[in-house]
Parts: C-alpha cells; sequence; structure tokens
C-alpha cells in the first residue's frame, strides 16, 4: 500500500522527535526513507551508541517520547533505530560531506547505502539546526 509523499507536518514532528531523543541518547544521523520495496516512509535515526543490549530500551524511549508530543503525523512504529556503523548511517554521514550546511537535503538517488529506495529526506547534520 503506498503511503504517498512525505509531508511538511511529519517532517517537522519528525525532527521534534529527534532533537528530544538527542537529550536522551546523541544522533549521529537522523533522516526519512522510503524503500522501493516497502512503500512507505519511515524515520531511521543513527547513533554510535546503539547496539543489541540497549536498543529495546532506546525504542523504549522513542515510545515515551512519541507519546508526550501527541502528533498525529508521527507514528513510533515507523522509527527505526540503527548504529552510526550502519551503511545507511555511513551513506547520509557522505552526503553531509558532499553538501553541509543547515537545511535539509531531499535525496532523489535510487540507492542509499545499498538500500534501493524511492526517495530520502535528509535532516541536517548538527540535531540542534533543526527547524521546531
Amino acid at each position: 500500500m503506498d503511503q504517498g509523499p512525505l509531508v511538511v507536518e511529519e517532517t517537522d514532528a519528525g525532527a521534534e522527535l529527534v532533537r528530544r531523543f538527542d537529550r536522551y541518547n546523541p544522533v549521529k544521523a537522523a533522516f526519512w526513507v522510503k524503500g522501493s520495496d516497502e512503500g512507505r516512509w519511515y524515520l531511521y535515526i543513527a547513533s554510535d551508541q546503539f547496539d543489541e543490549r540497549n536498543l529495546d530500551v532506546a525504542y523504549g524511549e522513542i515510545l515515551r517520547l512519541a507519546d508526550q508530543m501527541a502528533s498525529p503525523y508521527l507514528d513510533p512504529f515507523e522509527v527505526k533505530l540503527i548504529a552510526g556503523s550502519d551503511p545507511l548511517a555511513k551513506a547520509v554521514s557522505d552526503i553531509h560531506e558532499r553538501y553541509p550546511g543547515t537545511s535539509a537535503i531531499r535525496f532523489g538517488g535510487k540507492n542509499l547505502g545499498g538500500m534501493s529506495v524511492e526517495g530520502a529526506y535528509i535532516y541536517p547534520s548538527s540535531v540542534s539546526t533543526l527547524n521546531p
């Protein structure tokens, strides 16, 4: 089932979640991806502090923060937490190096970190520059 385009209300709600989560666990990269095989957008949050021992606790924090936000534009079950060493996180870091700045980047490529994608919305590398 095709979810459609990513709208500004979703990117704003995602930015707010990432900002709040960064206070709990330093965020290395944050971005929305619509995989070619998935049909929906997912918010990826990458951190160097994620591993198999603490991922369940980090997801619990995502649920808590999303509940606090109570945004109709953010489904906490569409958030994926990944390690900073994940190929997707590395690809986003490469994009940040090529296009530094404080604006989000719309990625229209077909491949991101080895994943076939329809598109991506990449937040700036510094969480402090995310728009409210």
